[in-house]
């Protein structure tokens, strides 16, 4: 009997997406069943690396860049809407398509709003049930939820209860109109009990101008003092480059098993403030300093509520200086939250249980 194919496809809005989807993955293969990837850009590049033995496809793409100033990304949002609703319709063509030719039996989206059927079972991943965006909140989350409801079931990787890592992005008061699951963190990485070897890991992703311009700034912050560093600069290339600039060992990007290694090795860990992050901080219970995308409205909102609550400091990206990093002594750091969803559980819906 053919195993069954379940798509699974990340967006490409900086490399989250793409690697919370890697456990998915290798979870799907264990329990039987067939993943194809489907996704574009970086993040189906580096999906590709992780799996070179599974079926890829290239899904239509929207280019969104960052402004030189956050201040004014919202609008650049806004005035982009139509080509996003444009590729939703598109996605959503395409994928109906791709049912039919590749005998897909279920399909797991995050965050593409199209990818989703009628004719198979539908997941939709989100930790944003409330889409943030400051005086447009109210209708930025109803219109994001509109979409969710075209979903047979919505997952929300983190748990219901407190303590939790996604505060009011994943938690609201009343759910209607859409089934919703808390499955848990999802982390592709293990933790490992060794002596750090580096001080300070410096793992950057995201959207240009912005990851350019925090990429310059903490070079140059960063190339005279005496700390062990090793950056990653998130740039997802055919070929892994390494060089070294003083105290700093520099990649391009890192796969799984040297980003879990560098994870492990290093005492603290400078990032966005991206929910993946957050994860895989609190899945190896690291220290952390987050300096939030400017004018990405959720990564600010997740960077005070860890500062708040005393777990992790952050900082406007234009404000950071080296002695911002001596503030992470007074935080207690990430620390794992277990769940206890089971992916059995959770893939029972593509045998029809």
């Amino acid at each position: 009997m053919a195993k069954k194919k379940i798509l699974v496809a990340p967006l490409y809005w900086g490399l989250g997406h793409a690697t919370r989807c890697i456990p998915i993955i290798k979870k799907l293969e264990h329990l039987g069943f067939t993943p194809v990837i489907a996704s574009d850009g970086a993040a189906l590049l580096l999906l590709k690396k992780e799996f070179p033995h599974l079926q890829s496809i290239q899904l239509p793409a929207v280019d969104i860049k960052y402004s030189k100033k956050g201040i004014f990304f919202k609008w650049k949002i806004l005035l982009s809407s139509f080509r996003f609703l444009k590729t939703i319709k598109a996605e959503h063509k395409f994928v109906d398509k791709l049912i039919e030719t590749e005998k897909i039996s279920g399909i797991i989206s995050d965050n593409r709003l199209g990818v989703f059927s009628k004719k198979v079972p539908s997941i939709f991943i989100t930790h944003q049930l409330r889409v943030i965006s400051g005086s447009t909140t109210y209708f930025s989350s109803k219109i994001h939820q509109h979409y969710i409801k075209k979903f047979d079931e919505c997952w929300v990787p983190d748990v219901k209860g407190t303590p939790n890592l996604s505060g009011k992005l994943g938690h609201l008061k009343k759910i209607k109109g859409f089934k919703l699951r808390y499955i848990g963190p999802l982390s592709r990485f293990e933790k490992e009990t060794s002596a750090p070897i580096y001080d300070l890991l410096i793992i950057l992703s995201g959207p240009e101008p912005q990851r350019s311009i925090l990429e310059k700034k903490l070079l140059k912050i960063f190339k005279n003092t005496t700390q062990k560093i090793i950056f990653i600069k998130g740039i997802v290339e055919e070929k892994q480059t390494k060089h070294q600039e003083n105290n700093i060992t520099i990649y391009n990007y890192a796969s799984g098993k040297n980003l879990e290694q560098f994870f492990n090795q290093s005492k603290i860990v400078l990032a966005r403030a991206g929910y993946t992050t957050l994860m895989d901080c609190a899945k190896l219970d690291k220290k952390a300093f987050f300096i939030p995308t400017p004018g990405q409205f959720e990564q600010v909102y997740l960077a005070k509520r860890l500062k708040k609550l005393g777990i992790a400091p952050s900082c406007k990206q234009h404000e950071f200086s080296l002695k911002h990093l001596e503030e992470i002594d007074n935080y207690k750091g990430l620390q794992e939250i277990q769940s206890t969803v089971g992916f059995s559980r959770l893939f029972s819906l593509f045998n029809g249980e």
